[in-house]
């Protein structure tokens, strides 16, 4: 298992092509990226703080659990902090299985176990102002719609 916190660029390419083994069938890879956008309010950036201690622990347990429910061969989770901009990436998990199915499981259970279990925020900065978002559904009372009206 790969997991870690770091303050600076994670290296996806390395950490993929370094998960793969003999025996896999598929890595599967969630790279998640800061986008330019949020519910029509244009992102600046995103600025992101832990209990780093406790999140480690919590991404250790998550992995371990992943690896025993879903049977997969091994688990990478990096998440960044600080200032992440626009395109560059916050959050990368990469899950090394025998069977894509598997792998597809469980690297989507890991990031939406990630988000609602890890103590990580995040505070977006728009255009127009900042949020601090908890990894829940966006408020609607702050989403801009551009005809006026809820999507």
């Amino acid at each position: 298992m790969l997991i870690e916190i770091v303050d600076a660029a994670i290296a996806a390419e390395a950490i993929v092509a370094g998960m793969k083994a003999g025996a896999d069938g598929a890595v599967c890879v969630f790279d998640g990226i800061v986008r330019d956008n949020t519910r029509g309010r244009r992102t600046l950036h995103l600025d992101y703080e832990a209990y780093r201690e406790m999140a480690l622990e919590k991404m250790r347990e998550l992995a371990a659990e992943a690896i025993a429910r879903f049977g997969v061969r091994d688990v990478a989770m990096v998440h960044r902090l600080g200032r992440v901009m626009v395109g560059e990436t916050s959050v990368l998990i990469v899950v090394a299985s025998a069977h894509r199915a598997a792998g597809f499981e469980a690297c989507r259970w890991l990031i939406d176990s990630l988000k609602k279990t890890v103590p990580i925020w995040k505070r977006e900065t728009f255009a127009d102002g900042a949020v601090w978002a908890a990894g829940e559904p966006f408020p609607e009372q702050l989403a801009v719609h551009p005809r006026g009206d809820a999507e």
